[in-house]
This record gives structure tokens, sequence and C-alpha cells, in this order.
């Protein structure tokens, strides 16, 4: 197994609103753990949301506040959500094809497969 050296991108900003990143090959180390663990607590905020503006939207009589103050916190989850798989995205293992002889070749899926 080869060491991952790539950046961590994590789930929060730095003072100056810039993204802030962990350079570690370790997964378990403590700030990998607490950066999970703030991910996990991020998504499960959103889903909480989620759910919170479907009834919002049902309720004809919501306030245009209380949308306006719905928009800006689903802004807020979304935009956490994005920074979360971004992260992932990052940390996730390119397949090998090298290791089959087919160095840089597209996989092979049928048309279907998109539709």
């Amino acid at each position: 197994m080869t060491a991952h050296s790539e950046l961590r991108l994590l789930p929060w900003s730095g003072p100056d609103g810039k993204p802030c990143y962990l350079s570690t090959d370790n997964a378990s180390s403590h700030l990998s753990r607490l950066a999970d663990t703030a991910e996990t607590a991020q998504l499960d905020l959103g889903q909480e949301l989620l759910e919170h503006a479907w009834e919002v939207i049902a309720d004809e009589e919501s306030a245009p506040a209380e949308l306006r103050l719905l928009a800006r916190d689903l802004t807020e989850a979304l935009g956490d959500t994005l920074r979360v798989a971004v992260s992932r995205g990052h940390r996730l293992r390119a397949p090998d094809s090298a290791a089959h002889g087919e160095e840089d070749a597209a996989p092979d899926l049928p048309a279907a497969a998109f539709s």
C-alpha cells in the first residue's frame, strides 16, 4: 500500500474564510477523527434541515421571512455538503488500472448505464 500524500479538505474554514487542509497519512489521527465527526454532524444537520424544509414548503401560511431564513440555512447546508463531497471524493483511491495493463483506460460501460 502506498502512502496517501494529498491534502484533506477539512469541513471548516479558517478565521479568514479560506479552506483548511490536513496533511497526514494517518486516517485515524485525532484531527482526522475530529474532521470525520464534524462531517457526519454536518450531513445529519443537512438531513434534518431538508425534512424541515419540506414541512415549511408544504405550509401555505409560511411567512416570507421564514422562507428567507430557510433558504439561507439550506444554502449553508448545501455548502457544507459539497465540501464534504469534495473532501471525500479526493480521498477515494483511483482504480489501479496500470496493474492490469490498462494504463489510462476508461471503463467500458454500456449506454444503458447512463440513462
